[in-house]
């Protein structure tokens, strides 16, 4: 009986289910206009420290070579820009989820063309597309050809294995490899990271 009342409270309460569901996301804790992040972070550790996540990827990733940059004595902190990388994630973040691609099967693997109406979307294709042939050609065994295209960019991708290129699609293959790190600690410390 009181399992059914609660049951209908939270169907018929649609607010208080968001409530709880952000609750629970927050660790029971609920976020007041009023609390610092300074308040946050006393409750994470006086949860055990076990609250890992950083909320948003993005951010995730920046707080990741922040963190990095901090723990080492010998950072030079005149060459750090981390500007530089918000605006990589920025092009991440238009490729993976704004460039529309269309797929053509080629003798030996595929054409992935990149593209996008929105002017900015359009410069993240061109900045990612050739940034990552430049780090990624031959691994695999594939070879990867670039070219700029209207609207965006073409990935050409071929290798003794066509079947997987193919499965793997245009964000897959872009995916490939754990050069992202490297490459996000290359741009916030203002190194080449596209040098082989």
């Amino acid at each position: 009986m009181i399992r059914s009342a609660f049951l209908f409270t939270l169907l018929a309460s649609p607010g208080l289910a968001l409530a709880q569901d952000a609750a629970a996301q927050h660790g029971g804790m609920q976020h007041v206009p009023a609390m610092s992040h300074e308040d946050h972070r006393v409750s994470a550790d006086a949860a055990g420290g076990e609250v890992t996540e950083g909320g948003q990827s993005a951010f995730a990733a920046v707080q990741e070579i922040v963190s990095q940059l901090l723990a080492d004595p010998e950072t030079n902190w005149s060459r750090v820009d981390i500007e530089a990388l918000r605006q990589h994630l920025i092009d991440m973040d238009n490729v993976t989820l704004r460039a529309r691609v269309h797929v053509q099967q080629v003798e030996g693997g595929a054409r992935f063309e990149a593209i996008s109406e929105d002017a900015a979307v359009t410069s993240s294709i061109r900045a990612m597309v050739p940034a990552h042939l430049a780090t990624m050609d031959g691994v695999e065994g594939w070879t990867l050809q670039a070219a700029e295209i209207p609207g965006g960019a073409a990935l050409i991708v071929t290798g003794a294995d066509p079947a997987r290129i193919r499965a793997l699609g245009f964000i897959g293959v872009m995916t490939v490899g754990m050069h992202h790190q490297a490459h996000h600690l290359a741009l916030a410390t203002r190194q080449n990271p596209h040098a082989h």
